[in-house]
């Protein structure tokens, strides 16, 4: 598996285009995105097809995610918000109290 080349990323470009129109990530590199300073989303081409990486709130591993067909776009569209809420949501909570 390797990292999605131009030719790879022209096949996904609606799809870059709506995580562009989320306005929270930063697009460093063509389909590399960031939110914050911290990798967010980034794809990969094999010969299964075409996949996202898509950081998880909870844990230190992506979530690889198989992006090939509208549905499964929309699908990673769907788990990208849940975790950009959930990272929202932790960045605007207080500061827990000390005992």
């Amino acid at each position: 598996m390797r990292h999605a080349r131009d030719a790879d990323l022209d096949r996904i470009e609606p799809l870059l285009e709506r995580l562009r129109a989320l306005g929270v990530l930063k697009e460093r590199k063509r389909g590399c995105f960031y939110f914050k300073s911290k990798g967010f989303v980034h794809f990969h081409e094999d010969p299964k097809g075409m996949f996202a990486d898509l950081r998880q709130v909870d844990s230190r591993d992506d979530r690889r995610m198989k992006v090939d067909t509208s549905a499964e776009q929309d699908a990673l569209m769907a788990q990208a918000k849940s975790v950009l809420a959930a990272l929202s949501r932790d960045r605007s909570a207080p500061p827990a109290a000390k005992r």
